[in-house]
Order: structure tokens, then C-alpha cells, then sequence
């Protein structure tokens, strides 16, 4: 059984790294949480390090700037490595092939970073004329659900078309209110054959590039990693297809099943008991909310 712990500090001397989650862990859209980002801080002041792993499509110096705003500090965390990245990457190895875009209008942070670090412009095209199909997300997550895409991912599949999902979330909670991600239509490609590469959490490349980045200047025992995330199907499953601990908040995306109310006394332990008897990883541990 997943043991529920009242803080970080009592599992803290086991790990040198956390791998941290950003959206519904250390803040939710509207603004950051003290507690968590004050969790962040102490273990670096312990000398341990902290990589924010998100799958934001957007880059990580657009997170990087988002949690300023929100009133993260900064000495909470050392690096960020976001889905937006790793999607840059894969933008870069594609960037003679003709790319459709679904995504929100005037969502260009990717392609400003692309001609930013590699000199080059992504191929826009009509699906017609398209060789990849790059999403963001939904062009409207508030009115639009991913049934809607279903046509289009036919016509896609028709061509077999490779998807590259900038963001694997299936939600993501905004001020309270839950909104479908890119995950939720990438979902529906692979479930009719359709090919899809994920640029985030619980999928490889993500964890890749947050390892190289914890290894400097000295390679890290993996045995000494946490992976902190709210998602079961993202961050708890990436951590066990990594052999990485992890580190449950269960007051994320899945408030709703597992809490009464806010803090340790509204979580409910016999929703949370059938929840992990539902599960097919388990994570090392659960709290909560983030705290010290």
C-alpha cells in the first residue's frame, strides 16, 4: 500500500533529485502555491537539486516566465525541461517536410523558438499537402471537446500521417476548471491506428532530456530521483516505466475523486484505496499537496 506522508522533509534525505511537476502541483493557473514552491526551496538549500518537468507545449522559457508571473521563485527549481522542448527537437529534425498545425490561433511560441536555436521556419502546409501533423491542443479548449476532432483524425489516418503530440496531458486544470489537452486527440489517432510520437510525460524522450540536464556536472544515481507529479496516467506512469520513485499529490486533476475537502483531512482513504486498486503502477508514496 502507498504510504501518506505529512511532508517532502519526511522522504527527503533518500533522493539527491526531484523531477517536479508544474501544473497542478506548484501552481494552477491562476497562481502559485506557497507551499509547494517553499518545498522546492528547502531541498535545494539541503543541496539537492530540482528539475521542473512539464508537458507544456510551449517552451521552457515561456514557463519559466509564466511561473514569474504567477509568483514562483525562482530559487525554487534549477532548470526546466517542458514537452515544448523535446517538440522543438523533433520540429527540427522535420523542418523540410511539409507540418499541419492543430492548435490554438496564435499559439507561435514553438516555431519562434525553432527559428530561435536552429535558424529555421517549419514548413506550414494544408493537410492535404502535410507529411506530419504537429498539436498543440485544442483550437478551443473551452467550447471544443475531442470528439470533434474525430473526421479530421480519419483523414489524417487515411494518409498515415505521423502525429506529434507537443502535449500528452488528456487535462489540465485552469483556476478550477478542467480543459482537454493535446494528450486527449493524440489518444484518439492511436486508438485507430494512427501513429503517434509523444514530446512529453510518462514517454522517454521528456525524461531524457531532464536526466542529461540533472547529470551536470556529475551523473546521478537514479535510485536517488523522485518524480513528483499529480497525474497518474503521466507523471507516476513515467516514473515507473523510468525505475524513478515517485511521489503522488492527490489534490491535482484527481481532487475530485480522492478529496472531501483541501489539506490531509480531505483526502478519502477509502476512495483513495479503490483508486490505486484501479491502478496499474504504484507510486512510492502520496501526499496531499506538496509541502515541507
Amino acid at each position: 500500500m502507498t504510504d501518506v506522508i505529512p511532508g517532502l522533509s519526511v522522504r527527503a534525505s533518500r533522493y539527491d533529485v526531484l523531477f517536479c511537476d508544474v501544473w497542478g502541483v506548484i501552481h494552477n493557473g491562476i497562481s502559485a502555491f506557497k507551499n509547494a514552491t517553499e518545498a522546492l526551496c528547502r531541498f535545494r538549500e539541503k543541496g539537492g537539486k530540482v528539475v521542473l518537468l512539464t508537458n507544456s507545449p510551449n517552451p521552457s522559457r515561456f514557463v519559466e516566465a509564466q511561473l514569474k508571473r504567477l509568483g514562483a521563485p525562482r530559487p525554487s527549481y534549477d532548470s526546466i525541461v517542458s514537452s515544448g522542448d523535446v517538440t522543438v527537437s523533433l520540429l527540427a529534425e522535420r523542418v523540410d517536410k511539409g507540418i499541419f498545425r492543430i492548435g490554438p490561433r496564435g499559439e507561435l511560441a514553438l516555431f519562434e523558438e525553432l527559428k530561435a536555436l536552429y535558424g529555421k521556419a517549419a514548413h506550414l502546409v494544408p493537410l492535404k499537402k502535410a507529411q506530419s501533423v504537429l498539436c498543440i491542443g485544442l483550437v478551443d479548449p473551452v467550447r471544443e471537446v475531442p470528439e470533434d476532432y474525430d473526421a479530421l483524425l480519419k483523414a489524417m489516418h487515411v494518409r498515415r500521417l505521423e502525429l506529434i503530440c507537443a502535449n500528452p496531458d488528456i487535462v489540465v486544470e485552469d483556476g478550477g476548471v478542467l480543459l482537454y489537452c493535446a494528450g486527449a486527440i493524440a489518444e484518439r489517432y492511436s486508438a485507430i491506428g494512427g501513429k503517434v510520437i509523444h514530446a512529453g510525460k510518462p514517454h522517454a524522450l521528456i525524461y531524457e532530456r531532464a536526466i542529461a540536464l540533472a547529470s551536470a556536472p556529475a551523473p546521478i544515481n537514479r535510485s536517488r530521483v523522485l518524480v513528483i507529479g499529480d497525474a497518474m496516467r503521466t507523471d507516476i506512469k513515467g516514473a515507473c516505466a523510468q525505475g524513478f520513485d515517485s511521489l503522488f499529490v492527490t489534490s491535482g486533476i484527481h481532487r475530485n475523486e480522492l478529496h472531501r475537502g483541501s489539506g490531509a483531512a480531505g483526502l478519502d482513504k477509502a476512495a483513495f484505496r479503490q483508486f490505486l486498486g484501479g491502478a496499474d503502477c504504484m507510486p512510492t508514496a502520496a501526499i496531499p499537496e506538496l509541502v515541507w
